[in-house]
This record gives C-alpha cells, sequence and structure tokens, in this order.
C-alpha cells in the first residue's frame, strides 16, 4: 500500500528517539538500528511512477517506449499498529566464511520498553496526546547449545488476569491509561518437566532468544 504523507511528520515519531539510552547490546540498540532512516540512492534509487509519468507524457503508455524514472529517496520503518502483544526475536547467529556460527553475547532487555520512539506519530491505536506505549515482560525463550544441537528453556510469568488486556486482544480497544510498572508475579524456569521458581534478576540476565511482552493498560 502506497500512500502520500506530508513528509514534515512522515519520518516523525511519537517520542524523541534521540533522548534514547542507546547502550550497545540492548533491545533499544536493536530496535533503534532496526528503525532507522535509511538514504536510498545510486543502485538503491526507488522507481517513482510519478516521475515516470511526467517524464514520458500521458501518450506513451507501450512499456517498451517508457523510460522508468528512478529517484532518491529515504526507507524508515515504523510501528504503525501497536500490538496488544510483542514478540521480539533476537538474531544468535551470524555468518562466519561458509560457516553459521551462534550469537551467545547477552543482550540486555527490560521489564518494561517503551515501544514510543519506534512507532509513527499517527499510530493507529495510541490516544491522542499519548507520548508512552508501554509493555511489560512476561515471557523469554533461552537456547543453550551450538547451531548444531542444543536445549531450549523458558522462563515464564504467573500473573493474574487482566480483563482490559483481554479485551484489547478480543475486541482491538485502545488502552485508557497508561501504568509504568511491570505486571506483579511470579517468574519461573521451565525445562521440559522441571519447574523451579526463579527471581526477575535471573532472568534479565538470560541469553534471550524470543521475548514476549505485553501492553500496558
Amino acid at each position: 500500500e502506497v500512500s502520500t504523507e506530508d513528509p514534515e511528520t512522515a519520518f516523525c515519531t511519537l517520542a524523541n528517539r534521540e533522548d534514547l539510552n542507546l547502550e550497545e547490546s540492548s533491545v533499544h540498540h536493536c530496535l533503534y538500528q532496526f528503525t532507522r532512516n535509511e538514504k536510498l540512492t545510486e543502485t538503491n534509487k526507488l522507481l517513482c511512477d510519478v516521475c515516470t509519468q511526467r517524464h514520458n507524457g500521458p501518450k506513451k503508455n507501450i512499456k517498451s517506449e517508457k523510460k522508468y524514472v528512478y529517484t532518491n529517496a529515504k526507507k524508515q520503518m515504523l510501528i504503525s499498529l501497536a500490538p496488544p502483544i510483542l514478540t521480539l526475536h533476537l538474531k544468535r547467529f551470524q555468518q562466519a566464511g561458509f560457516n553459521l556460527r551462534k550469537v551467545n553475547r547477552h543482550i540486555k532487555f527490560p521489564e518494561v520498553i517503551d515501544l514510543a520512539p519506534f512507532c509513527t506519530a499517527k499510530c493507529k491505536n495510541v490516544a491522542e496526546g499519548n507520548t508512552k506505549v508501554l509493555y511489560s515482560l512476561y515471557g523469554v525463550v533461552e537456547h543453550s547449545g551450538t547451531m548444531r544441537s542444543g536445549h531450549y528453556t523458558a522462563y515464564a510469568k504467573m500473573r493474574s488476569m487482566k480483563n482490559h488486556l483481554s479485551d484489547l486482544v478480543l475486541q482491538g480497544q485502545s488502552p485508557q491509561a497508561l501504568e509504568t510498572e511491570p505486571v506483579k508475579g511470579q517468574w519461573f524456569h521451565i525445562s521440559d518437566t522441571h519447574v523451579q521458581a526463579v527471581s526477575a534478576p535471573k532472568v534479565l540476565s538470560s541469553q534471550a532468544y524470543l521475548l514476549f511482552y505485553e501492553r500496558l493498560l
């Protein structure tokens, strides 16, 4: 879908991205890099239908006669609809010659994360005036081992059911008020049939592969 946006606001976000503490090896740094503004130039120029039509005029409709016009452009991927459940998949491998190598480096992630710096200023399900889109961590998947073999374990938070969150998931209702604290509950480490209660710092020190957040209301 191609839409025409005001160039002054097309690349604006709900919160200032420059205020972020972009510590390297953190989820915030990963999100910032993933949603950064990119310039499309030279061989990456964008095919411009308007420029092509203006250059060829209304009479040249035959493909062989058309000269397609490419132009410099800017590209940025931002969140246009804040999901009720946020799933972040961290890339845990890198190319090493002809082989893939697992990345075991710890990536810091918070219990409460604000997506506002990564949301478009016209995010569809954020109330006007809100400059925060907060999520609370409730699940982590961790992988131990190598690229060829290993074991998956999980951390999950047992918490009370939130009716407002159910309404958001099932009916798409927008949150009326935002909390700033993580949802209260007990964390558990799950490995096959073994389940053990653990502390929040233990969870935050894990080498996360998948992160699961729920939107705070």
